[in-house]
């Protein structure tokens, strides 16, 4: 029983950690001279934790690659609730539209 709990815990990790969408940039040779622009802001070199639009980056002079850190909520009832992107958070929500109170849904993508 416990190895099938451990099992049920690794899925579930490696789905959660296998959805989010990702995107890479190339360079041409001197366009990177300073660092990453993403959104109009300037990131240095390197491995970017959190960007201000809530993805996680690896800049080079060579290419940027950037992951989402977050993942969008499917699979709702359209016509009674409403997706809000909570930016502090990095997570959309998923509530009613007459009163704001969370509602249910099933699936998330990246």
């Amino acid at each position: 029983m416990k190895t099938f709990l451990a099992f049920l815990l690794a899925m579930g990790i490696i789905v959660t950690k296998g959805d989010a969408y990702c995107f890479s940039q190339f360079f041409r040779p001197g366009e990177a001279e300073k660092g990453c622009m993403i959104d109009g802001v300037l990131y240095p070199f390197g491995e970017i934790s959190r960007t201000e639009d809530c993805h996680t980056c690896s800049c080079s002079k060579q290419e940027m690659h950037c992951c989402s850190l977050f993942h969008t909520p499917v699979n709702y009832d359209k016509e009674t609730c409403k997706i809000i992107f909570n930016k502090k958070d990095c997570d959309y929500e998923v509530v009613q539209k007459d009163s704001s109170k969370p509602c249910s849904f099933y699936t998330r993508i990246g």
